[in-house]
């Protein structure tokens, strides 16, 4: 949350500065990104649990969650928000690859998963019961977005002919695979996806109360 907020007071020393500590992708993975999302989902399960959220399909209502609920649900965002960040930086280094550089997946790992920093750490809004969904996801992806504008060219450093198509690219298949987990988040907490609520559920009453 730190690294977020000095991406905007700082962007530049502080990309600088993950650029040249040069961490291998387990490295990011084990000491910024899992502590991050981690810490996020934790306390939107929390909220889950203890605030709820407003649903919408059949009457619009107040849910709470049970603390089960909350932890099957936490466990599988987490996973898919994790994966998405691995997907989306392969997409970046075949996006960087040209004639004349060769990013390893290293470089397009630490760019979007530090990139990242914003949207993850605006998923505290969504404890906000009465808060739209798309809210908390749609301010997180803008100051992505910002973030990224700095960080892929300090990071994969692309030839100035490639650099704002790179930019473009990552931005896009950023919006999409993030607006379309959002999309089944935002469904699943309005209601209107019995069947993933059905399967949470059943895994939940598998787990101790």
């Amino acid at each position: 949350m730190i690294k977020a907020l000095l991406m905007f007071v700082r962007p530049v020393a502080t990309w600088t500065g993950i650029a040249e500590a040069g961490r291998g992708v387990m490295g990011v993975l084990l000491l910024f990104l899992l502590p991050l999302v981690a810490t996020t989902s934790a306390l939107e399960g929390y909220s889950l649990a203890r605030s709820g959220k407003f649903m919408t399909d059949p009457i619009r209502q107040l849910k709470t969650y049970t603390v089960q609920e909350a932890v099957v649900f936490e466990v599988f965002h987490s996973a898919l928000l994790i994966a998405i960040i691995f997907i989306v930086a392969g997409a970046v280094r075949a996006f960087s690859r040209t004639f004349h550089r060769r990013n390893n997946f290293k470089q397009a790992f630490n760019a979007i998963a530090y990139g990242f920093a914003p949207l993850l750490t605006l998923r505290l809004l969504d404890m906000i019961p009465w808060l739209n969904g798309w809210v908390a996801w749609l301010v997180g992806l803008a100051l992505t977005l910002a973030v990224l504008y700095h960080g892929l060219p300090c990071i994969l450093q692309p030839d100035p002919p490639h650099a704002i198509g790179l930019f473009f690219n990552g931005c896009m298949i950023t919006i999409v695979a993030t607006g379309l987990l959002r999309l089944v988040v935002v469904f699943y907490w309005e209601g209107r996806l019995r069947g993933v609520s059905q399967f949470i559920s059943d895994l939940a009453a598998r787990l101790p109360s």
